[in-house]
């Protein structure tokens, strides 16, 4: 039985939507490039086989998603309208696009919709009660649907509204392919112990909610290596001076705290002993140096070949790995170097191998090693809180009953 049947959460295949009005809530979030271009669209082909499935069931089908961090109302560099246009093109049909997400006009758009029929509604972060997850909103979305759809997991550990608020509204509500298949993967984790050989490989940019999971992970990894941007501020803790090199000072007592507990359960916290440094990320020249000897008035911007070793020494000594965020700044060629022969090290492991996150997919795709893994969650974050949680996150917990 898998996890979510022990729950009593029913898959999208489950459900009665013959004709209804189905509100899928899906995961918009993917790298953009400076030109707007969508760097992550093979992510937006893992809800394809959920939305065919309810167009096959001549439903009316509503897209909601979320897109970034807009601080300002209907900031339109934001906007899910080429998201729409996106879509369009993958499954080859016209995709009608509404420039709000509730209110009267986007109620007449779902009345106008034809069975088999797709509206996308605009970023629902555009509304501010969205991420305080009130149930006035909660309520107005609701008012659309007779069927609400989660294929979202990489905001399943979030509390909006449309995650965890809506759900309670539906009678008739489930998951979709793409993230049942996700939380049947990561729920195979769950009960992990020390001592069961499982190294976390830790990167990426997303500081302030990383190193927060990193202390509840010392009850379930043998190993932690940590890279990017969150080796810094663990760097800084152990009293290094790290040149101009930006790091989260508030964040340093927890560093502290979590090395020293590290300590106590005898968890390997593995820290990047070489850097490739410039004075810029767009800079052309740039050097290499050791964590003791940073050079005054330059940054840290990828791992250097001593630290590669190092890492892929210590996860060949595990049974399994849960990769998440890249090593350096893989998005530039200058950076971009340890965080693939690491993947090119890592991916030759007979053991499992997991990755997280839309960085980590792109940077394994561009790399060719994607296939060589077992498995790629669309979050780091929510992988990780998933773990931390026993599986009782938001997004799954409305869906029960």
């Amino acid at each position: 039985m898998g996890f979510l049947e022990t729950l009593g959460v029913k898959c999208v295949n489950e459900l009665a939507i013959r004709e209804k009005r189905v509100f899928l809530r899906t995961d918009f979030n993917f790298p953009v490039d400076d030109s707007g271009n969508i760097a992550g669209f093979k992510r937006m082909e893992r809800i394809i086989p959920t939305i065919e499935h309810i167009l096959e069931h001549n439903a009316r089908l509503i897209v909601a998603s979320h897109f970034g961090r807009p601080e300002n109302e209907k900031d339109i560099k934001f906007t899910l309208e080429p998201f729409a246009a996106k879509l369009a093109e993958i499954l080859d049909q016209d995709i009608y696009f509404f420039e709000d997400c509730v209110g009267m006009g986007a109620m007449q758009m779902v009345r106008d919709l034809k069975p088999g029929q797709i509206l996308v509604l605009e970023n629902l972060r555009f509304n501010e009660e969205e991420r305080k997850g009130t149930t006035a909103f909660a309520r107005e979305l609701a008012k659309m649907c007779d069927v609400y759809i989660d294929d979202a997991f990489g905001v399943c550990h979030r509390k909006d509204a449309s995650i965890a608020v809506l759900p309670k509204f539906v009678d008739t509500k489930g998951v979709g392919f793409s993230m049942k298949q996700e939380i049947e993967e990561i729920s195979g984790l769950l009960g992990t112990e020390r001592g069961k050989g499982l190294c976390l490989v830790l990167g990426g940019s997303n500081v302030s909610e990383k190193i927060g999971l990193i202390r509840p992970m010392l009850e379930l990894a043998d190993k932690i290596i940590i890279g990017g941007s969150l080796a810094y501020i663990f760097l800084a803790a152990k009293g290094f001076n790290l040149g101009a090199t930006p790091f989260e000072e508030d964040k340093i007592p927890l560093a502290k705290e979590i090395l020293k507990s590290a300590q106590v359960r005898k968890v390997e916290i593995v820290l990047p002993v070489d850097h490739v440094v410039a004075e810029t990320v767009n800079s052309t020249e740039f050097a290499l140096c050791r964590t003791e000897s940073f050079p005054e008035g330059m940054t840290a911007f990828d791992i250097g070949q001593d630290t590669v070793e190092l890492f892929a020494r210590h996860a060949a000594e595990s049974k399994c790995i849960l990769w998440s965020g890249p090593a350096g700044v893989y998005e530039k060629p200058g950076f971009s170097l340890g965080s693939m022969r690491l993947a090119e090290k890592i991916a030759a492991l007979p053991i499992r191998k997991l990755a997280a996150g839309g960085d980590m997919a792109e940077m394994l795709e561009r790399s060719s090693f994607a296939q060589k893994f077992d498995y790629i969650f669309t979050s780091g974050t929510a992988a990780l809180e998933f773990l931390k949680n026993g599986g009782n996150v938001p997004g799954i917990e409305a869906l029960k009953g």
